[in-house]
Order: structure tokens, then sequence, then C-alpha cells
């Protein structure tokens, strides 16, 4: 199977991973195009959208993922419906086990953590603390997604991960949509990058450090002062996931 050939398509269409209903993302910080995935058979993945409303893209968090993903030939994803069912929307348990249920428009449901009758092993989407996903996905119309794929003879390592710097890499395999591409250095420069609280926003912070006035990014509590108070707020996002609007990067 040679995974360089489902790159040679030109960048048209790109597919697209949209928000959730507050319209919060934090994907591609640095606003460089860092928000890109290719599927084989479902064309390139947008984590980021260029749409009419602001801010829609996908958000990853330490509890869960929210946001739509618009596929170029599959549409929407929904990674969190919201709808009346508790189990919908894909979760994290705080140890590495994802669960859930995502909604494609054309492709039904996506259950992170599927059980199979009679069979005790464990077949969901997990991360653990390097980052290295693995494990398997459900769609009720696509099939097996497997996060963390062998192939026969070959000693490349071609599971999905996503490193301290919020970066995703790898492939993930869908036995009916074929590989899904996380691999920058494939991908003409682009990737999925998500946005996580790290020294650049220390060193922004730094700049802003006991100014006074309205709209300093550094002034994390809103209270038109940069103190220790909002530093307390800096640390305590140290190393995570950026919350909505993180106005540091």
């Amino acid at each position: 199977m040679n995974l360089k050939k489902i790159l040679t398509i030109p960048i048209l269409g790109l597919l697209l991973l949209g928000a959730n209903t507050a319209l919060a993302e934090n994907i591609d910080p640095d606003n460089d195009g860092s928000q890109y995935a290719y599927g084989q058979n479902v064309g390139w993945l947008n984590f980021e959208p260029n749409v009419a409303e602001p801010n829609v893209g996908a958000t990853v968090s330490e509890e869960k993922l929210t946001g739509f993903i618009w596929a170029e030939n599959i549409g929407w994803i929904n990674l969190d419906p919201n709808d009346d069912d508790p189990n919908t929307g894909v979760s994290n348990d705080g140890s590495g086990h994802l669960s859930g249920l995502a909604w494609g428009e054309n492709v039904g449901w996506i259950n992170f953590n599927p059980e199979v009758s009679g069979d005790p092993n464990h077949y969901g989407v997990t991360i653990d603390f390097d980052g290295n996903f693995d494990g398997y996905a459900w769609g009720e119309n696509i099939g097996w997604i497997n996060f963390n794929p062998e192939v026969s003879g070959d000693p490349n390592h071609y599971g999905v991960t996503i490193d301290f710097d919020g970066n995703f890499d790898g492939y993930a395999w869908g036995e009916n949509i074929g590989w899904i591409n996380f691999n920058s250095a494939d991908l003409f420069g682009y990737g999925v990058l998500a946005c996580k609280v790290n020294y650049i926003d220390l060193d922004n912070f730094a700049d802003d450090w006991l100014q006074s006035g309205i709209g300093i990014p550094a002034d994390l509590d809103d209270s038109n002062d940069v103190d220790f108070l909002d530093y307390g707020v800096l640390a305590g996002y140290w190393l995570m996931y950026c919350p909505d609007d993180w106005p540091l990067k």
C-alpha cells in the first residue's frame, strides 16, 4: 500500500472540522495553516474552516473533543452532537480512555468506545501519557477505524500521536475509508496543531506584566491589571490545552 500515492492530489476543497454550539476553537493557534489532515478516500479534513461565522473550528481539551468536522467527500462530522442522549459527544475520562459518539451527516454515528458482543477485549480509543493513540472507533456506515495500525513487514509506526506541543502526527486506518494521514511532512507542510499553553504564552505574558488598561492580552481575569492573579490563571493552564479565546498566542 503506497501511502505517498494518496498525497499527489492538488489541495482542492478542504475538509472542515468546525466548532461546538459555543463557536469556540483552539486549532492552529499561530494561523499558519496547521489545521489539515488527509483521508485516502474522504479527502482533506480542515479543523479550522473559514466560514461565515467566526471561531468555527474544533476544540481539544483535557476532558473532551467538541466541534464539527467538515470533510470534502463526506461532509460535516459533529464531535459533540448535544442532543438528549448524554452518551453522545466524545469525552476523555482523565485516564486516556475516549468514549461517546460523534455524528457524521453522511456516515452516521461514530462510536469511540465500541463493544463487541461476546468479546471481552477493549476496542475503544485510548491515548497514553506520551500522546500515543491506540484502539478502534466504529462507524455505523464506515466500519472500524484503527488508530494504531500495523503494516506487515514495515517497521515504521503508523499510529496517531499528539506531542506535548499539541502537534498531531501519524496515520489511522479505516477498513472502508483507507488511510487518514496526520503527518505534516507528507502534507505539503500542513498538519494539525492544537493550542497548548507553553513558554510562548509565558513570554507574551511577561511583556504585559504590571500593565494596566482595557484589552491587555495578559489580563486573564478581566480586572484591567496584569498581576499575580493573572499569573495564577496562566499557571493553572500550564502545558494544558488552551481554553476558548485564549489571548496569549
